[in-house]
């Protein structure tokens, strides 16, 4: 049985003000691979994160779903803490929290997991339309995963 390579490589943000998010994203040194005004009700903006083969596009005519409502999508980081400082130093507002799972809000314990444990130590921040990600520290793969 074959299976047909699929590869993650653009996800789509709502946002209400393009240029606002646009602004954003350059601040946080992401590269900006285009910016496409196709029209009056069409443009495509896109970004990629450092170091990672996918990217994000937003921009005029793209999506009907509500600016801000994409959540909990996932970068990962060899250091929460780096990362989080690079993130404040660029102005924007980092949590930084361990618990059992990225998606329990209620079981949030502030800093890093004590242990430093891979995959246990997350962070987490919204962009300026309110979209949200989160930072997951990876510091060891698990087997088969490298």
């Amino acid at each position: 049985m074959s299976t047909v390579p699929l590869r993650l490589e653009v996800m789509l943000l709502p946002v209400a003000d393009v240029d606002r998010a646009k602004a954003f994203y350059e601040r946080l040194d992401w590269r900006l691979d285009a910016d496409f005004p196709i029209d009056e009700g069409y443009r495509i903006v896109q970004f990629t994160p450092p170091g990672s083969p996918a990217s994000i596009q937003f921009g005029l005519g793209l999506t009907d779903l509500e600016p801000g409502s994409m959540q909990g999508m996932m970068l990962i980081v060899e250091n929460v803490e780096a990362a989080r400082d690079d993130l404040a130093s660029k102005g924007v507002e980092v949590e930084v929290w361990h618990g059992r799972r990225a998606a329990d809000t209620s079981g949030r314990v502030p800093g890093p997991d004590p242990e430093r444990k891979t995959y246990s130590s997350f962070a987490s921040f919204s962009d300026s339309e309110g979209n949200g990600w989160i930072l997951q520290e990876i510091s060891e793969r698990l087997p088969g995963r490298e």
